[in-house]
């Protein structure tokens, strides 16, 4: 019989605790009953509108003496620094030995 007692009451407070839930949380709007949404679909186009224009002269590519000048120095760095690395490797290895 106290099981019983108790299954019922664990019942009902757990159907009081739900509609307490339900009425304490805001419903959301249904879709498309959302007030801000007109108000943001109307920016939307009025930015798209006062977008600019693409430039019509499109970007000019790299001269080739250009680019060449930067490879040469980019392998110029790159070679200064190998010869630094193996120098330093070199005075490591005679260190080590000594």
């Amino acid at each position: 019989m106290r099981q019983r007692l108790a299954f019922l009451a664990g019942l009902l407070f757990g159907a009081a605790l739900t509609g307490l839930l339900r009425r304490a949380r805001p419903r959301a709007p249904k879709r498309g009953q959302d007030p801000r949404a007109e108000e943001l679909r109307r920016k939307l186009a009025e930015s798209r509108e006062e977008a600019p224009a693409p430039d019509a002269e499109p970007p000019r590519p790299t001269t080739a003496p250009a680019a060449e000048a930067v490879e040469a120095s980019v392998e110029e760095a790159r070679r200064r620094v190998h010869e630094r690395a193996r120098s330093a490797a070199e005075e490591m290895r005679r260190s080590d030995g000594s």
